[in-house]
């Protein structure tokens, strides 16, 4: 059976409004819909790296204690976070190449 969902750890974790900070979620693995969808979006139309913002929201399944993932929690990432589920999305996708 092949595996669709993967754990992580975020470096820094998201701080929700009270302050609670979320590290470790599961993201699952990424359906063409994932990648189409966003292309519909008026904010994906004026800036194509919104792109990025959307597919995660739709594919981290969980995060910490969140009830919900959100194109706004993803705005509210670190940088270095954002750039951990970018890599850890591409890595599960087997979008890059093995080294």
């Amino acid at each position: 059976m092949i595996q669709t969902e993967f754990e992580f750890t975020l470096p820094k974790g998201y701080v929700d409004a009270e302050g609670n900070v979320h590290q470790k979620g599961v993201m699952r693995l990424a359906r063409a819909m994932d990648e189409i969808v966003p292309m519909r979006d008026p904010r994906v139309k004026s800036n194509p790296a919104y792109a990025t913002v959307i597919i995660l929201a739709r594919v981290i399944t969980q995060l910490g204690a969140l009830d919900q993932i959100s194109p706004a929690v993803i705005e509210g990432l670190f940088a270095t976070d954002l750039n951990y589920l970018q890599n850890f999305y591409r890595q599960i996708n087997e979008l890059e190449e093995d080294e």
